[in-house]
C-alpha cells in the first residue's frame, strides 16, 4: 500500500534504485553485495521505497513487437473546452483505454499528447472512432505513426 510520504533518501537508496531499475528481480543478497550492505538492510530500504511510493510498481516491461502490436502512434489532441469536467471526461476516456500507454496534458497549443500502441491499422481506425470521434470536447487530433523505435524506457537518470 503506498503511503506517498516524502522521505530523504540516502546514496545507498539511490545505488539501489539504480540497480532494481535495471533487473528488479535480483535476489536482495546479490544488491547487497553490489551497494556494500546486509541483505537484511537492502530489504527494509527496499520495503520503504514500496511503500513510500517511491518505487512506483514492479512490472516486466514486454516487447509490443514481439506479441503483435506493431503500430505505435503518438497522438496530440486539441480540446474544444477547457472546463474540468469536459477534461476529466477525456482523461477517464484515455484511462480506460488499454491501447494508452502514456498520456500527458501538457501546456502550449495542443492539450494532450498520447502515445498508443494497436495491431494494426484499422484497429487504430476503430480506436480513434471511440476516443477522437464520439468526443464532443475533441476539437482535432493529429497522428504520427512511429517508423521505428530509436529509445524507449522507464529508467531515470539516478
Amino acid at each position: 500500500m503506498m503511503n506517498e510520504q516524502k522521505i530523504e533518501l540516502d546514496s545507498f537508496d539511490f545505488a539501489i534504485l539504480r540497480i532494481l531499475q535495471k533487473d528488479n528481480t535480483l535476489p536482495h543478497r546479490v544488491i547487497a553485495e553490489e551497494v556494500n550492505l546486509s541483505a537484511p538492510s537492502v530489504q527494509r530500504r527496499i520495503k520503504r521505497l514500496n511503500e513510500t511510493g517511491i518505487i512506483e510498481s514492479n512490472v516486466s516491461i514486454i516487447s509490443g513487437e514481439q506479441i503483435g502490436y506493431a503500430l505505435t502512434v503518438i497522438v496530440t489532441v486539441e480540446l474544444s473546452n477547457d472546463a474540468i469536467e469536459l477534461m476529466d471526461h477525456a482523461r477517464e476516456a484515455f484511462l480506460k483505454a488499454p491501447e494508452v500507454q502514456q498520456c500527458y496534458f501538457v501546456s502550449g497549443q495542443i492539450d494532450i499528447v498520447l502515445v498508443i500502441v494497436v495491431q494494426s491499422m484499422s484497429e487504430f481506425s476503430e480506436l480513434t472512432r471511440q476516443l477522437f470521434f464520439k468526443n464532443k470536447n475533441v476539437k482535432k487530433f493529429n497522428t504520427y505513426v512511429c517508423m521505428s523505435k530509436v529509445k524507449a524506457g522507464a529508467e531515470l537518470p539516478i
